[in-house]
C-alpha cells in the first residue's frame, strides 16, 4: 500500500514537472524577444546613439523611475492617472455591457442606438478632449470621460456581437426542455458571449490608457501623462520612457489578468 501511495506520489511530482516545463517552453519565444528587444535598446542607445537627450537606455530609464519614487513624484503621478482609469473604465464596462445587451435583445434599440455607436466610434474621439477638458475643467472628471468615451464602444459592440451569435440550435435545444427566458440568457446566451465580452474589455484596456495620456497632455495637474509632457519639454528622455514603460507594463498586466481570468470563468476553450 505504501509504495502504490509513494508511486503516485511519483507520478504527481512527474507530471508537474512537465507542465512546468511545457509552460516555460511555452514562454520561452517570448521572454527571449523581450530580453533581446532590450538589449538591443541598450546598445543602440549606449553606442549608436550615444546621447540621452534623444534615446534613454533601459538601465537610464530604471535609474530615473527609482529616483521618481524617491522623490515621492512617481507615485502621485500614478495614483492620479491610475484613479482616472480606474473610474472611466469601470464605467465604460459598465455601461457598454448593459447597451450591448439591450441592442442585442431589442432590434428597435438596435435600430436607435447603432447610428450612434458607429458615429462615434469612428469618430477620433481623442481629438474631443480639449472640448471635454474646456467642459469639465482640468480636473479629474474630464479625463473620466475621454477614458469612458474610448473604452464604452469596443465594449458595446463585442457584447452585442457575442449576444447575436449565440448558437440558436442551442437556445431552442433548452427551450424544449422547459427553460424560460432568464435561464437561457444566464446559462446559454451570456457564456457564449462571455469571449466576446472579454475581448472588448482587453480592447478597452489599451483605448483607457490612451485616453488617460491624452487628456493629461492637454491639461492636468499631475498624471503620467503630464510627466510625459513635462519630460519632453525639458529633454529629460530617461523620465519621459519612465511614464511610457508603466503605462504598457500596466497594460500588459492588466490584459494578461483578464486572460486568466477568462481561461478560470471559461475553462471549457481551452
Amino acid at each position: 500500500m505504501s509504495q502504490a501511495v509513494l508511486q503516485s506520489e511519483k507520478d504527481q511530482r512527474a507530471g508537474l514537472g512537465a507542465a512546468f516545463m511545457a509552460g516555460l517552453k511555452k514562454r520561452a519565444w517570448g521572454l527571449g524577444s523581450v530580453f533581446g528587444g532590450l538589449a538591443a535598446w541598450e546598445i543602440i542607445s549606449r553606442f549608436i546613439v550615444g546621447s540621452k537627450l534623444f534615446l534613454a537606455a533601459p538601465s537610464q530609464v530604471v535609474v530615473a523611475m527609482v529616483d521618481l519614487a524617491r522623490s515621492g513624484e512617481l507615485g502621485k503621478h500614478v495614483y492620479i492617472s491610475g484613479l482616472e482609469f480606474v473610474l472611466g473604465y469601470t464605467i465604460a464596462c459598465a455601461l457598454g455591457i448593459l447597451l450591448g445587451m439591450v441592442m442585442a435583445r431589442s432590434p428597435s434599440a438596435k435600430q436607435a442606438l447603432q447610428p450612434w455607436v458607429s458615429g462615434l466610434y469612428a469618430t477620433p474621439t481623442v481629438a474631443l478632449a480639449p472640448l471635454f477638458i474646456l467642459w469639465f475643467g482640468i480636473g479629474i472628471l474630464s479625463k473620466v470621460v475621454v477614458v469612458a468615451v474610448l473604452v464604452i464602444f469596443p465594449v458595446v459592440i463585442n457584447t452585442e456581437a457575442g449576444l447575436r451569435t449565440t448558437s440558436q440550435q442551442l437556445i431552442e435545444t433548452v427551450r424544449s426542455f422547459g427553460a424560460n427566458e432568464r435561464q437561457i440568457f444566464l446559462k446559454v446566451s451570456l457564456p457564449s458571449a462571455l469571449p466576446f465580452i472579454f475581448a472588448g474589455l482587453k480592447l478597452g484596456i489599451g483605448r483607457g490608457l490612451i485616453g488617460v495620456v491624452v487628456a493629461e497632455l492637454f491639461g492636468s495637474r499631475a498624471g503620467l501623462g503630464q510627466l510625459i509632457s513635462q519630460s519632453a519639454e525639458t529633454f529629460n528622455m530617461p523620465a519621459l520612457f519612465a511614464g511610457v514603460a508603466i503605462l504598457a507594463g500596466a497594460g500588459i498586466a492588466m490584459t494578461s489578468g483578464f486572460g486568466w481570468l477568462e481561461r478560470r470563468l471559461l475553462p471549457w476553450r481551452e
